[in-house]
């Protein structure tokens, strides 16, 4: 399956955010690296349950690491979340381990991108988020920043 398949998608309920989200965790592969752009509230930590499901995690179990920064979960493809909104400067990231992950053994998937673009590695999988009103969602894939 191809990303191009499932995406631009548009999503009309949570749980079909987790459902696309599960579609793409069947594409990732050790070293990926998923960054998610959007505002608060579009559902990025959603699709990342979704993706933690596909891994056959426990998408319950799954957090937004807000204050954590990393949160790493376990599974054959191991999936490191990151929620760098509260991350103002490079050097903070790199004090917390974030080159660790993104060039780790598992996927990566990021909250919050932006906070270190300059880091992140030239494969990485970009996707917008949008919300279009109610529980409507438009997921589509960026182009390098």
């Amino acid at each position: 399956m191809s990303l191009l398949d499932f995406l631009p998608a548009e999503t009309a309920s949570p749980d079909e955010t987790l459902a696309l989200g599960e579609r793409l965790a069947t594409i990732l592969q050790s070293g990926d690296v998923v960054a998610l752009y959007g505002d608060l509230g579009v559902g990025k930590t959603h699709l990342v349950k979704g993706i933690a499901r596909g891994l056959g995690l426990d998408d319950a179990a799954v957090t937004s690491p807000t204050f954590t920064l990393i949160n790493e979960y376990d599974s054959d493809l191991p999936l490191y979340h990151l929620d760098l909104y509260r991350i103002e400067r490079l050097d903070e990231a790199e004090r917390i381990g974030v080159d660790e992950v993104l060039y780790g053994e598992g996927a990566c998937v990021i909250e919050w991108p932006e906070r270190i673009e300059p880091l992140l590695p030239p494969y990485t999988l970009r996707f917008r988020l949008t919300h279009l009103g109610h529980d409507r969602r438009r997921i589509e894939r960026e182009e390098s920043l």
